[in-house]
């Protein structure tokens, strides 16, 4: 995996929904997550990372050193026992865990992934402590406000043998977004790398590799067509950085080329880089 990051990393990701719902929100009927206010469409952080997840966890297999530890059907207390058996603690033994809490956490980010990258709490009954990840991922946000809508779909089946005395088919419901654009920004500290999780160079190019493909593994039949558009990363010359985030983030403007217009599709959209008003000791590269 080798030695972990030098330098601070800022990074914009662009990416698009059509016909499907990116991130349903359980607490209205899976719809897709909205703003109340601004009619802005929301995908969470914990959904973008769930996507990197999973394309780590299918590029690697869980090859040494690149588990994932949050991952579907996972038990984390036996998720947890791996490093007690790997540094010959007994996880009966309260005192000698307490005493070993950091080495416990230090293979914990050796051998996970998700770990390394975004840090995890661990500090269930088997405690192996807990590590603040060096990555941070907001909200994405659509550009502009989305419409959703309301499909109603058919099934020509039934359920039980008591449905089909009565009818031939089942109706159900389906939400989606017909199109949307959508932002988020992310910071990766080479501080917090260094001082806790070791997250190295490699492990960065993975990352990068994972955004840009975290939706091409992921299709279904809800979430419609997604595709990451662009991946923009701002790189520092130092561990701690050479500009404040917000002002590099300012440095990128997305408009729809016409005010008035209805965008349904990428190409409606102008992305704009004020690559000019880059500050001193900060580069920008265009992944995607």
């Amino acid at each position: 995996m080798g030695e972990s990051i030098k330098n601070r990393y800022e990074f914009v990701i662009l990416f698009d929904v059509e016909n499907g719902n990116p991130n349903g929100d359980p607490d209205a009927g899976n719809m897709p997550r909205i703003d109340p206010e601004t009619g802005h469409g929301i995908v969470t952080d914990v959904c973008i990372k769930r996507k990197i997840r999973n394309y780590v966890e299918i590029l690697k297999e869980d090859s040494e050193g690149y588990k994932i530890y949050v991952k579907e059907g996972a038990v984390l207390n036996k998720q947890h026992e791996t490093a007690y058996i790997g540094l010959g603690i007994d996880v009966k033994d309260d005192k000698k865990a307490k005493a070993n809490r950091e080495p416990l956490r230090d293979f914990m980010c050796k051998n996970f992934y998700d770990i390394r990258a975004f840090g995890a709490v661990m500090t269930t009954k088997i405690n192996c402590g807990q590590v603040r990840g060096p990555i941070q991922i907001n909200f994405a946000r659509s550009i502009d406000p989305i419409v959703t809508q309301e499909v109603t779909i058919t099934r020509m089946a039934v359920t039980t043998e008591k449905d089909a005395e009565s009818k031939t088919n089942e109706m159900g419901r389906k939400h989606i977004v017909p199109y949307a654009l959508y932002k988020t920004e992310g910071y990766i500290s080479a501080n917090i790398a260094k001082k806790t999780t070791g997250f190295s160079e490699t492990d960065l190019e993975l990352l990068w590799e994972a955004i840009i493909n975290m939706f091409e593994h992921d299709h279904s039949a809800s979430r419609g067509k997604m595709a990451v558009r662009k991946l923009i990363v701002f790189e520092h010359e130092s561990e701690l950085g050479n500009a404040p985030s917000h002002k590099l983030f300012d440095l990128i403007d997305v408009k729809k080329k016409e005010e008035n217009m209805t965008a349904r599709a990428y190409s409606d959209y102008n992305v704009k880089i004020d690559s000019s008003s880059v500050p001193n000791g900060v580069k920008i590269i265009e992944k995607l």
